[in-house]
């Protein structure tokens, strides 16, 4: 018979993860749905005022819909959810197994959490963000001391150690892995090497920048709202919108809620949002430096920093650990029907890091040899895909024109998204009029990730030429990943709002 109660004992820790992950969820898809009403409520805003406008009307209706809430909540499900379940787990595990349920821990614990939420709020509350902590913790806590055993002789006791030395040793055989390019690298060498992995990456630029929306600060906003009513004199105030409309800080008239109001009073100017006077500055110096003025303002707006680097680190290290403990739970459930339940724990623990090992080595395969120039065009011609990749980031790191190496064109057609988009990367460096159709054609590739690097390129070469079939492009596209790309191509060519009045 099953050995249900040792079974549940050792399984605690996937039943208190997934306690927290549905906890996340909910609050995660509140937050997303809230965000995207708010950005409905804007672009509509600057669409009034005769702007264009990032993503483009037709996509304006999805905003309102459930799936992209849903879907975009996964992000901070899988990240800041999971990371905050990891911490409440520990926690949990440390006051039970360490300090045996002794108070004066769990005081400590206490003043940490409370810690943790006011840090939320320390330049402006954020409900839905401080919610992650106020709601998870305590949930993910219940649950691991219900389902976790007491220190008595059936307690798989040999399990934490086991799962130190398996997470170690993952730990130090992908440190060294961890670059600018390890998420690409992942993508093309693992994700794009099969079907479900393609799946997970469309998912990802389709959906990803309804919750990036949600906490990002002023300056890393596309889009950004103004009022200049309130500054008197109107050859101050035309200086200033050409300013600020130059970094898409695009004024609006009335008395509508805006990211930034700007007001005159005696010699200086008075940057609010949100009806708090944020900065205080001469006009010159505001004139003579916006982008260091508006930095700052940013900066002193952003309410959020803390809860992007929490969610950012418990994607790098959250997310690993919480998939490694759910397959380890799966695992031991089978093997425990045959063997008893140590060898079981050990024998799950070993196929886990046999499975993040063999997510390794794409990523070991990968680097082969040093690129020497005169090879490149050969290598664009060789038979394994990797190395027509290695040739083109080698042309791309160069700044070498394409267009003399006339065999980048048979990868215009390969039928590997890596290849193209590392063809459209390299195509950047050329300006030849040859090279400048490829791009055309590939910013309408069927894969965005692709159709975003040929925009990056575009932005790059400097033709303005080009700005009008990036306007065309994202007016009629249906992939808001794309537009934003266009979108930042366009400001790379010189373009500017006041032009689409």
């Amino acid at each position: 018979m099953f050995p249900s109660r040792r079974w549940r004992t050792a399984c605690y820790p996937v039943m208190a993860l997934l306690a927290g992950l549905v906890a996340a969820q909910i609050i995660a898809t509140l937050q997303v749905y809230l965000s995207n009403r708010s950005l409905y409520q804007t672009l509509a805003v600057i669409k009034d005022a005769g702007y264009l406008i990032v993503p483009n009307e037709q996509f304006m209706g999805l905003f309102h819909e459930p799936a992209p809430a849903v879907y975009g909540g996964l992000f901070f499900t899988l990240s800041a959810g999971a990371g905050i379940s990891l911490l409440s787990l520990a926690s949990a595990w440390a006051w039970d197994r360490i300090f045996s349920r002794k108070p004066l821990p769990l005081i400590l614990l206490l003043l940490f959490w409370a810690g943790s939420m006011a840090a939320m709020n320390w330049k402006g509350i954020s409900p839905l963000a401080t919610a992650y902590f106020a709601v998870i913790p305590p949930l993910v806590f219940r649950v691991t001391l219900r389902w976790m055993s007491h220190q008595t002789g059936d307690a798989p006791r040999s399990s934490a150690p086991v799962h130190l030395i398996t997470l170690s040793l993952l730990a130090s055989l992908w440190a060294p892995q961890l670059n600018n390019d390890i998420f690409l690298d992942f993508r093309d060498r693992v994700l794009l090497s099969n079907t479900f992995g393609a799946m997970i990456t469309d998912f990802y630029y389709r959906y990803t920048l309804y919750p990036a929306e949600v906490f990002k600060s002023l300056d890393q906003k596309l889009l950004k709202t103004c009022s200049l009513d309130l500054v008197g004199k109107k050859p101050l105030k035309k200086l200033l919108e050409a300013k600020l409309v130059g970094r898409d800080y695009l004024p609006i008239e009335g008395n509508g809620r805006v990211d930034l109001k700007i007001r005159t009073s005696g010699r200086d100017l008075y940057l609010e949002n949100r009806g708090r006077v944020i900065l205080k500055t001469p006009p010159n110096a505001f004139l003579s430096a916006p982008d260091e003025v508006l930095k700052r303002f940013s900066s002193k707006t952003d309410r959020d920093f803390l809860f992007r680097q929490f969610t950012y680190y418990s994607l790098l290290i959250g997310l690993p650990v919480t998939l490694y403990l759910f397959l380890y739970s799966i695992l031991l459930f089978f093997l425990s029907w045959c063997v008893d339940l140590r060898t079981a724990s050990v024998t799950a623990a070993i196929f886990c890091f046999l499975t993040g090992v063999s997510l390794l080595m794409p990523l070991w395969i990968g680097h082969g040899q040093p690129i020497e120039k005169d090879h490149v065009d050969r290598l664009l011609t060789s038979g394994g895909w990797q190395e027509r990749v290695a040739a083109l980031k080698y042309v791309r790191q160069n700044w070498l024109d394409a267009a003399g190496l006339p065999s980048y064109q048979r990868i215009l057609s390969s039928p590997r998204i890596p290849e193209r988009y590392w063809l459209a990367t390299a195509l950047s460096a050329s300006r030849s009029p040859e090279t400048y159709e490829d791009l055309l054609r590939l910013i309408d590739d069927p894969s965005p990730s692709v159709a975003c690097m040929a925009f990056q390129s575009l932005g790059r070469r400097g033709d303005r030429g080009a700005a009008a079939e990036i306007l065309k492009r994202i007016q009629t596209s249906d992939h808001w990943y794309t537009q934003w790309y266009a979108y930042r191509a366009l400001k790379e060519l010189g373009w500017k709002q006041t032009d689409s009045r």
